[in-house]
């Protein structure tokens, strides 16, 4: 009888755990929905005009929508912030503080990948290894605790690189 609670309780687990991962993933959107919502493109030809070396950023801006993707872009990291504080992979303190940082950058931000934004930063944020924004036409995945070097892109944070944690 032991047996049996403890196998349903392993299941329980994994069944709350499934949902609260669902409702996370439900919740965050990639640059590339962001800005399809934004301007009226699919996701697939920003993943092409991205493949090209256009930014999300500078997309949006083109649709004169850069401010509008900015929040969102932020509001999305902020989810993130959420989440890993939720977590216990950060701390409410440094989540802040990134948070802090991101909207900073953000403000110098045009879209076209200049400004260097969200240098040191880490926790993969950005685009390439960050939560799902991947770059060309996959969706990425995958998180990387990381340096933080990358373009700004309008998200806040430059492409996580650097060794995991």
């Amino acid at each position: 009888m032991k047996s049996f609670k403890k196998l349903v309780m392993v299941f329980t687990v994994i069944a709350v755990l499934g949902a609260a991962s669902a409702a996370y993933a439900a919740t965050t959107k990639t640059p590339a929905e962001i800005a399809a919502g934004l301007t009226g493109k699919s996701v697939e030809a920003l993943y092409q005009e991205r493949a090209a070396g256009q930014t999300y950023g500078s997309i949006a801006n083109e649709a004169g929508k850069l401010e509008e993707f900015k929040t969102q872009m932020l509001e999305q990291k902020k989810i993130i912030l959420d989440q890993r504080v939720a977590d216990g992979k950060l701390t409410q303190e440094r989540a802040d503080a990134i948070y802090n940082a991101m909207q900073s950058n953000q403000a110098d931000c045009d879209g076209t990948g200049k400004a260097r934004m969200g240098k040191n930063a880490g926790l993969g944020l950005g685009q390439g290894n960050g939560m799902g924004n991947g770059r060309g036409a996959g969706a990425g995945a995958g998180s990387c605790n990381g340096l933080g070097a990358g373009n700004c892109d309008g998200s806040g944070l430059r492409a996580g690189q650097g060794p995991s944690k």
